[in-house]
């Protein structure tokens, strides 16, 4: 935008050069101006208003939210059940319970407005990983994700270990322990209890269970019964630390949880209480971002399509109430992820799988 000032400066050169004999055209290619715009400079009214795009009235958009949708925004991102919550999920447990207000877009730009919108974590940026060997979930109990993670104690230099397996396809915890050692043993009693869990001695295609390259895990008698119970064994790639991805996700999740001690646990009955209320929170309260903002149990018992559905429906209703706010674009899309892939490494990996999982799941 050029500026009254400018413009006089601009049309006086213009003059000057235009009564030497040059041509408006030359003039207009050599300053970058167009020989409209410089005629239209040259109107009276230009001269003495100037540029009236900033001083112009403009109509309020159809689409806007009105101030008490904006207070009601405000009204519900306070309320106790939803204060601890950014609107990626409290607009989706909103829709669950029938009630649309506002996109999450709208939720945190009312937020941001009244000071409301801060970063409360502690996490850093995350680091782009890199694409490692492809494992491709069509359903529950085909992928595991498996891992170690210290906790701390408030001893210093001492620390208890959690031992996790995760189906990726539902993201559903599927076993865990905790121990005062770091012992092969107790990998292979987390393994046989995921197993009876969840039916693998009855299933005709077991799962294939993926983790790092730590000792612990590619011991030998947890290999032995992996090839017992049927279960096929993958690992990290070597000095790759972010191979399995979900696995370190779900510990990320845990650890920053506020109800983790920040000063460590007191004794392994502490530590293995905080794990079952972190696993029993997560697998049957957590809306996944990954799985559309529903729970992994509900992902894991197949519940989650009709959740999805209904979802879909209030946003389908809320449209159809005021077509305007969504400027002709669709409602957002709740369909259901049917293929999960553990580090893509190729599309052509991931296309070339989906026939051979269908015969699989057909058999």
């Amino acid at each position: 935008m050029t500026s009254l000032e400018d413009r006089q400066q601009i049309l006086e050169a213009v003059a000057q050069a235009r009564g030497s004999g040059a041509r408006l055209a030359k003039i207009s290619e050599v300053i970058g101006v167009d020989c409209k715009t410089l005629r239209r400079w040259s109107r009276p009214e230009a001269l003495s208003l100037g540029d009236r795009r900033p001083s112009a009235v403009r109509p309020s958009p159809a689409s806007r939210l009105t101030e008490a949708e904006r207070q009601e925004i405000l009204a519900v991102a306070n309320r106790p059940e939803y204060a601890a919550l950014p609107p990626t999920r409290i607009v989706p447990m909103l829709a669950d319970n029938g009630v649309y207000i506002a996109s999450e877009s709208s939720f945190y730009r009312v937020l941001r407005d009244a000071g409301q919108l801060k970063h409360r974590g502690r996490s850093r940026a995350p680091v782009k990983q890199r694409p490692p060997t492809t494992h491709v979930a069509r359903g529950p109990n085909e992928v595991w994700a498996w891992d170690v993670t210290f906790l701390p104690t408030q001893v210093l230099g001492q620390w208890f270990y959690l031992y996790l397996i995760l189906d990726v396809f539902s993201r559903k915890v599927v076993a865990w322990e905790v121990h005062a050692t770091d012992d092969a043993d107790h990998a292979v009693r987390v393994v046989k209890r995921a197993a009876l869990a969840e039916g693998i001695a009855g299933r005709a295609n077991k799962p294939v269970l993926h983790g790092n390259n730590g000792a612990t895990l590619k011991a030998t008698t947890v290999l032995a019964m992996l090839n017992w119970l049927g279960i096929k064994p993958s690992y990290s790639r070597p000095r790759v630390s972010d191979d399995n991805a979900y696995a370190e996700a779900l510990f990320k999740t845990a650890k920053y949880r506020p109800e983790y001690p920040k000063r460590g646990f007191a004794d392994l009955d502490e530590a293995r209480q905080w794990a079952a209320a972190f696993v029993d929170w997560y697998n049957h309260e957590h809306r996944h971002s990954g799985i559309h903002y529903v729970t992994p149990a509900e992902r894991h018992a197949g519940a989650d399509r009709a959740v999805l559905e209904a979802r879909s429906a209030v946003y389908a209703q809320a449209k159809a109430r005021c077509p305007s706010r969504w400027n002709g674009r669709a409602i957002r899309n709740w369909d259901r992820h049917d293929q999960v892939t553990l580090n893509p490494e190729r599309d052509a990996v991931c296309s070339a799988a989906s026939p051979i999982m269908l015969k699989q799941n057909s058999a």
